[in-house]
């Protein structure tokens, strides 16, 4: 990997004269699809989260921005899980229109179901060995598609799209999306793991040519392939809360 990046340096800065700092992080953005953004409880919507809220702490790294989980939770008796449909908590103030919180939300919906699905027997009635997931998309922005490829494909715009990532921790003309999730045991209703996360367009090529909310698409994709494997990895003893 190194070597390619070397290598691809010194052709573009033989070609377009590009500046070493301009250059390496347009191919380092290149490998993010999103990014997680910082969030604070002042962005969870607690009419979804309820009381809830109050139990919620920074998370790490690798974790949702702001997550709880329950260090009373016995993960190893859970093997099924149902999942409610996902719906949208975006508030009146909202411009996403009807149509779009319908295709996203069902987009979630499918999303959870099919990585979720590889993992545990999804049922739809409460019973012994059951978890519950329900998940809020609470906010999302759409793309610029046009103006998001000029400034992904085209080098000098990229250059500058990297450093106004470097003044704000964004990229221009990207989406984003922003989701909760409350998971719990089927028949007690006990809070088992409780997460808020908010992700952005990142600066990878490949996003360049995708639709306006493929951005949102593509932070749905994160959230469900790692509650998914976040879930088995708990329940299977393989993985620390």
């Amino acid at each position: 990997m190194n070597n390619k990046l070397n290598m691809l340096y010194f052709r573009a800065k033989t070609r377009t004269g590009l500046p070493l700092l301009g250059l390496c992080l347009l191919l380092l953005s290149a490998c993010s699809t999103t990014q997680k953004v910082a969030i604070n409880q002042g962005d969870v919507n607690c009419a979804f989260l309820a009381n809830d809220c109050s139990l919620l702490t920074t998370g790490g790294k690798d974790q949702a921005g702001l997550r709880y989980v329950n260090p009373a939770a016995q993960w190893s008796k859970y093997n099924k899980i149902i999942i409610d449909p996902v719906t949208f908590w975006g508030g009146d103030s909202t411009q996403i229109s009807a149509s779009d919180q319908q295709m996203l939300v069902n987009y979630f919906s499918q999303q959870l179901k099919a990585k979720l699905g590889e993992k545990f027997e999804i049922v739809n009635q409460a019973g012994p060995g059951v978890m519950k997931i329900d998940v809020a998309l609470t906010d999302a922005e759409s793309a610029t598609p046009v103006l998001r490829t000029i400034s992904m494909l085209v080098p000098q715009a990229h250059m500058l799209a990297n450093l106004k990532y470097l003044a704000t921790d964004s990229f221009p003309f990207v989406g984003a999306a922003q989701a909760e999730a409350k998971i719990t045991d089927s028949m007690s209703g006990q809070i088992l793991a409780l997460a808020v996360d908010k992700r952005i367009g990142g600066g990878s090529f490949t996003t360049g040519f995708q639709w306006q909310w493929g951005d949102a698409e593509n932070a749905i994709n994160h959230w469900a392939e790692l509650t998914a494997n976040r879930l088995s990895a708990w329940t299977s003893g393989t993985e620390q809360k």
